[in-house]
């Protein structure tokens, strides 16, 4: 099963008495090697679990980074059964950490929903955040995932009341990605004062853990937001360190690395 894969994480994680890291990163960003070389590195440098980008032409919900990161994955070749291939590649050698793909529709339902799913589970997939997906556009999706025990993980935002919570709770499994601001990713910064209500409304409502994610980019901020949620998520800063890297002629992958181990270790010391 592999939705018992983030179960176990999470209920690990309780155990300690703390928060959750997931750090994001891009398909194929710089290349498909380096991607992997990522990948392997996450999870020694601090990630719980991982959100792995696929790489699409118009990904509506990001800012500036993660869309350059989105076009350097594809220039790389990447697709979605590439991207599957390096999932598959990266369960060689960690057979424990949680994986999650988040992308968009567009890709999954051309590759087709029952084929994707199959394929996700075996080549080591956990769990799937599916951007522009609603609930009530999302029954066919949702079918083929459960049959392929692979979680289908939905957003909630600030505009989501508790009526839109019921809904969005229903047939989520895994976690609850929460967006902490409104607008795209890598723009604004997370509050823990405004967070830390809205994740107990989040949590009540569905009954699971409630990972925060956009505007989390340094580890004064990542602390803040572990000692109100389940786990934090954050992605644009690490693939500005590749474009910084890329910019300079420098190696990407030791940069991105040393950048999740400095939020990770702020998200394991922030709770006394």
């Amino acid at each position: 099963m592999t939705t018992a894969r983030i179960d176990a994480r999470f209920a690990q994680l309780k155990a300690e008495g703390r928060a959750g890291f997931i750090p994001y990163v891009m398909t194929g960003d710089p290349s498909r090697d380096e991607a992997l070389e990522i990948l392997q590195g996450l999870p020694a440098a601090g990630a719980d679990l991982i959100e792995l980008g696929l790489a699409f032409s118009d990904p509506m919900a990001e800012g500036p980074p993660i869309q350059r990161a989105a076009l350097r994955g594809l220039k790389a070749g990447m697709t979605l059964r590439g991207t599957l291939d390096l999932v598959a590649d990266f369960r060689q050698s960690d057979e424990t950490t949680p994986l999650i793909l988040m992308g968009y529709l567009n890709p999954v339902e051309s590759y087709g929903y029952e084929a994707f799913a199959r394929d996700a589970a075996d080549a080591g997939v956990d769990g799937l955040i599916v951007v522009d997906c609603p609930p009530e556009e999302a029954d066919p999706l949702a079918a083929a995932l459960d049959a392929a025990q692979v979680s289908l993980i939905r957003l909630a935002t600030p505009t989501s009341d508790d009526a839109r919570l019921q809904v969005i709770a229903q047939g989520t499994s895994g976690f609850v990605y929460y967006v902490s601001v409104a607008g795209v990713t890598g723009v604004k910064e997370a509050v823990a004062a405004d967070v830390a209500p809205a994740v107990e409304r989040v949590r009540k409502a569905a009954g699971l853990p409630v990972a925060v994610g956009f505007g989390v980019r340094t580890p004064e901020r990542a602390a803040e937001i572990a000692r109100v949620s389940d786990a934090v998520v954050a992605g644009s800063v690490f693939v500005d360190e590749i474009a910084t890297a890329l910019d300079a002629g420098e190696p990407a992958v030791p940069r991105v690395l040393a950048r999740v181990k400095a939020l990770a270790d702020a998200v394991k010391s922030a709770r006394p």
